[in-house]
């Protein structure tokens, strides 16, 4: 478990309460593509977690999950504020720990992908400087502000994406709430991240257009799945997805020969894709604008007594 206080003389991004989390492991938030795909070698390689650190006992691991958990913090806090973030800074985090810094940022990093939805990347080989950038490219993070106390989502909806890629392109419900359970993610619950995540998925991404949740075709009782949203298809394409998964999983992307030639036929087709679904994401923008728009003008004319009307 991991706790995040604040960083010691930085506001904390979870100011008010002290948040709690289970470090992530690539098997647990990513859908599983190793068996679907009949990989050659079978084995998994994931990003370092506690049990491949060096035996230096619990109190060792616990003390460097709690700095795992006040660099995760700290990179936040930069996050919102658009700054890049410095060795030297994150090794004034660590204190005592500063010569775990590798397998320390390696598990920050982890978690800040698979969570959040947020990049940490070196500007060089240097590795003095990092930036942080949304993952796969997605915009989502950006929708919510830069409220410093403002959770990042992004790392749900990368997940999801990933497991709607790898079951066809077109995911039953049923089947994307079996890969959430294993995240711990339940229809009606309260997470203290992603709130209700059946309200993110089912309304909140489908009206910014990253989701697409429709009823199955003659489906009695009714049975509902879940499709790539045209914003999605305007901002990340399937070979970045695929790549994404491939690094989680420790292999490269032709290692899943099926979903790579996917990824590599909405390569040649991709430009025109996007450039539709951009065009739809914009207007869907400009239709809710324009009801907007609307709605203010009709309230307006009620209130002064005007008789002009907003056109349909």
């Amino acid at each position: 478990m991991i706790e995040v206080p604040g960083i010691a003389g930085t506001p904390s991004p979870f100011r008010g309460s002290q948040r709690v989390w289970t470090l992530p492991t690539a098997q647990a938030t990513t859908p599983s593509i190793i068996s679907d795909q009949g990989s050659g070698s079978g084995k998994r390689k994931r990003p370092c977690t506690p049990r491949a650190l060096p035996d230096g006992g619990h109190l060792l691991r616990d003390a460097i999950d709690d700095k795992v958990g006040d660099l995760v913090s700290f990179l936040l806090l930069r996050y919102h504020r658009k700054e890049v973030a410095t060795k030297a800074d994150m090794l004034s985090v660590l204190r005592d720990y500063q010569d775990l810094f590798p397998v320390i940022l390696s598990q920050a990093a982890e978690c800040m992908e698979l969570v959040f939805g947020i990049d940490v990347k070196a500007l060089d080989s240097t590795g003095l400087f990092y930036v942080l950038v949304n993952t796969l490219g997605l915009t989502y993070n950006d929708l919510l502000g830069g409220d410093e106390e403002s959770m990042p989502m992004a790392g749900l909806l990368v997940n999801t994406l990933s497991i709607i890629f790898v079951d066809g392109n077109c995911a039953p419900e049923e089947k994307v709430w079996e890969m959430l359970r294993i995240m711990g993610l339940y229809a009606g619950m309260n997470h203290f991240i992603y709130g209700d995540p059946r309200e993110l998925l089912t309304q909140v991404w489908v009206q910014a257009g990253y989701l697409e949740h429709r009823q199955v075709p003659n489906s009695d009782p009714a049975r509902y799945e879940f499709l790539w949203g045209p914003r999605t298809y305007a901002e990340t394409t399937k070979m970045k997805v695929l790549e994404f998964l491939a690094k989680v999983h420790g292999t490269t992307p032709s290692a899943f020969p099926d979903l790579y030639e996917d990824a590599l036929q909405s390569e040649k087709t991709g430009p025109q894709t996007r450039v539709v679904a951009r065009a739809r994401t914009r207007a869907r923008a400009t239709a809710r604008a324009r009801a907007g728009t609307c709605a203010r003008t009709r309230a307006y004319s009620r209130a002064t007594s005007n008789s002009s009307s907003c056109p349909n």
